[in-house]
């Protein structure tokens, strides 16, 4: 499939998209960047590139779609900014109808995110006051992620307070610690290698929490195993320490990351994959009841769902025969902002007075109802997938992936031990 920006857009980013971090990214080591509100992208690794483009048909609706491949550069000015953008791969300009990128903005109203600070493009039309003023503003914000993030290497479980004031979902950038972390990881790796190369391909991937408010996203290691075939003997033997340490090599499942929106608070809960390694499997059980707890009630009406589709899924990875997902990971990703509305036996004027900040749980059990809510269930993360129908891997696997299957089956007996005793 070839990558393609939008005919329309063409004349806006005659120089390229500027790529921006990816704020819903709660695990996982590489990069991911927001290429637009439907789309982001994340550095090509070939077999997981692979993967993407000869999955079997019954796997796609568990899987991102894929939607190609794109050039990135690294740019750096005379001031140490710092910035990603996605060129077409050359030959590719004359293909770039595929992909909406409508939602993107000219280039002279983007953010160039930088390691130093973020500075506004400038248009003609713009006042320099309020230039100067945005740039003042922009470094204050600096100072305060470069703390956030000397404050992440030391804590595993972090709350931010989302900001009551706008639209929710606008208040996140800059928020994902996790998601920080990695784009400076990023950018420092492609700065040291800038006079080597400074061209890299990225995949384009579906952008999964792109219809949600405001995403809460569980990031799930799945497997007994997490090292690929072709691991050193020096990966193998950390990768399975670290399954021995961890719920890995019990249920073959471990937290990897975690973003939940408390609602009794307004705050944002963090969870990374350091705090999850700890876990015992009872750690493991109150990390997945705090991740359905919104901080005023348990999220009863996601069960059903999430149970169903896992129960699916395993059901189709039951059927693939020689794949062996090392190292992937399950997202579980539902709205925090609920959609509520007035149960059909109440009484509207009793109700009138009814304000966000005075209804409980018990006051909402009896006034509202919540609206059926989408739950999505996805695997990500294929660097380490092998398969028989890959030509070139000198190790060939019989079957199903039972490491993965086994972690599936006690993912969903302990989200129905929660469902049934939270009905008690």
């Amino acid at each position: 499939m070839s990558p393609a920006f939008g005919a329309m857009e063409v004349e806006h980013y005659s120089k390229g998209v500027l790529l921006e971090p990816f704020v819903h990214q709660v695990g996982g080591h590489s990069c991911v960047l927001r290429f637009n509100d439907k789309t982001i992208c994340k550095p090509l690794i070939q077999r997981e590139h692979q993967f993407y483009e000869t999955l079997p048909t019954e796997m796609r609706k568990f899987t991102p779609q894929y939607e190609g491949v794109v050039s990135v550069s690294f740019e750096e000015d005379e001031d140490g900014n710092l910035c990603l953008i996605a060129y077409p791969l050359s030959g590719d300009h004359d293909n770039l109808e595929n992909l909406d990128n409508s939602d993107c903005e000219p280039k002279s109203k983007l953010l160039r995110w930088t390691n130093k600070k973020t500075m506004l493009l400038e248009n003609d039309k713009i006042p320099k006051e309020w230039v100067r003023q945005h740039r003042k503003e922009e470094k204050m914000k600096s100072h305060k992620l470069e703390e956030e993030f000397e404050w992440l290497k030391k804590s595993e479980v972090l709350y931010y307070t989302v900001e009551k004031k706008g639209n929710v979902s606008s208040q996140f950038k800059h928020h994902n610690p996790w998601s920080m972390k990695c784009h400076q990881q990023q950018l420092q790796r492609m700065k040291e290698n800038a006079k080597h190369r400074n061209q890299y391909k990225f995949i384009l991937l579906e952008n999964l929490t792109s219809r949600y408010e405001v995403p809460c996203v569980l990031d799930l290691k799945m497997g007994t195993r997490q090292h690929g075939d072709d691991a050193s003997e020096e990966k193998k033997a950390n990768q399975i320490r670290k399954c021995q340490q961890s719920t890995s090599a019990v249920i073959g499942v471990r937290v990897c990351g975690m973003q939940v929106y408390q609602a009794g608070t307004g705050q944002l809960m963090f969870m990374n994959k350091y705090h999850g390694r700890k876990l015992s499997v009872q750690g493991f059980k109150e990390a997945l009841y705090q991740f359905f707890h919104n901080g005023k009630y348990l999220r009863r009406e996601l069960f059903e769902s999430v149970i169903k589709k896992l129960t699916e899924l395993k059901s189709v990875l039951e059927k693939q025969e020689s794949y062996r997902f090392y190292s992937s990971s399950l997202l579980i990703i539902y709205d925090g902002k609920e959609r509520q509305e007035v149960a059909v036996d109440s009484d509207p004027e009793d109700l009138e007075d009814l304000s966000e900040e005075s209804s409980d749980e018990s006051a909402g059990a009896y006034a509202y109802k919540p609206t059926a809510s989408t739950v999505d269930v996805r695997m990500i993360d294929f660097a380490h997938t092998t398969c028989k129908y890959y030509g070139e891997d000198s190790v060939v696997h019989e079957g199903q992936d039972t490491g993965y299957v086994f972690g599936l089956q006690n993912l969903i007996d302990i989200i129905k031990e929660i469902r049934d005793e939270s009905s008690e």
